[in-house]
């Protein structure tokens, strides 16, 4: 970079303005925590200065010491140039309310479940008589680690075939203290949690087919593949998800799944299946719903698909 700039990029605001003109200009693509170019600017910005989001606006025209543009601009180029993702580059993001950290063995939380989870599951149903849940493919373990935040009566497990991915899920939960409620499985869907039952079971697993991952963007190729990727239509772990939940949901369980793209595919594999389909008001779909009624009144079905 250029003396020039350097002089003339002085305040916080100068250099979050700055940036996202940059981002716009190389097209980078955004939905990895936020959703345009002058948010993304900002988180990084006030990263590199070691000051907290949401910043009072009053503090915007602090002028920045050389040291600190020069931060400031390194942290910029690594998200132009490298396209890395803005909550890698901070290593943590935001999910429900709560901080968590991410890093690149982790998918970056961005489910609509987390609005469920804010809202007390209302209107779907009620979590007060629940007492147990699980968190298939926890991955971070931001599912979980939140439901058990807002709802304090529940015990949580947490599994993920990826031992790297709970790593990071284990020091999400020490960090809010959970030790005594959430615990920590190595597990390939349902095969180690044999003899478990569950109230509640969530899960945003891989759901994501063969031609779109062909199309992923730059930034979404920095997250764990394995995290992503689905097979042909993006239902290689929901079929067995399916298949198995039966065996692990309590008769009055409810088991809640993101399938998001590939929810038409879902509805084209198990028409007879009555999902329910629940809707946001923040955005995001692709999130269906089965009792554990229905699951046992279709288990024939789903355990052949």
């Amino acid at each position: 970079m250029t003396d020039e700039p350097f002089a003339s990029l002085c305040s916080i605001r100068d250099w979050i303005r700055w940036g996202a003109s940059r981002f716009s200009a190389a097209g980078l693509h955004f939905g990895q925590g936020t959703d345009n170019a002058l948010d993304e600017a900002a988180w990084l910005v006030l990263h590199a200065l070691h000051l907290p989001q949401g910043l009072d606006g009053g503090w915007l025209d602090a002028r920045l010491t050389l040291e600190e543009r020069h931060g400031v601009y390194a942290l910029l180029e690594r998200r132009l140039k490298e396209r890395i993702p803005a909550a890698y580059l901070t290593g943590s993001t935001w999910f429900a309310g709560l901080e968590f950290e991410v890093n690149e063995q982790v998918l970056i939380p961005r489910s609509p479940l987390a609005e469920l989870i804010e809202q007390g599951f209302h209107p779907w149903f009620a979590v007060d008589a629940m007492t147990s849940a699980l968190d298939l493919c926890t991955g971070s373990g931001c599912i979980g680690i939140a439901l058990a935040q807002h709802f304090p009566h529940l015990r949580v497990d947490l599994a993920d075939v990826s031992v790297p991915a709970l790593e990071v899920a284990r020091r999400n939960r020490d960090r809010y203290g959970l030790e005594g409620r959430v615990e920590i499985l190595h597990s390939d869907l349902f095969e180690a949690l044999a003899g478990r039952r569950y109230d509640l079971i969530l899960s945003n697993p891989p759901y994501v087919d063969a031609g779109e991952m062909a199309a992923l963007p730059a930034e979404y190729r920095h997250e764990p593949a394995l995290g992503l990727a689905a097979g042909a239509d993006g239902l290689d772990l929901v079929r067995r998800m399916l298949a198995g939940a039966g065996d692990h949901l309590t008769p009055s369980g409810v088991m809640i799944v993101e399938v998001g793209a590939s929810a038409r595919a879902l509805t084209e594999a198990y028409p007879e299946i009555p999902f329910l389909w629940l809707e946001f008001e923040r955005g995001g779909e692709g999130v269906f719903l089965l009792s554990a009624e229905q699951i046992e009144e279709y288990r024939t079905i789903l355990k052949a698909r």
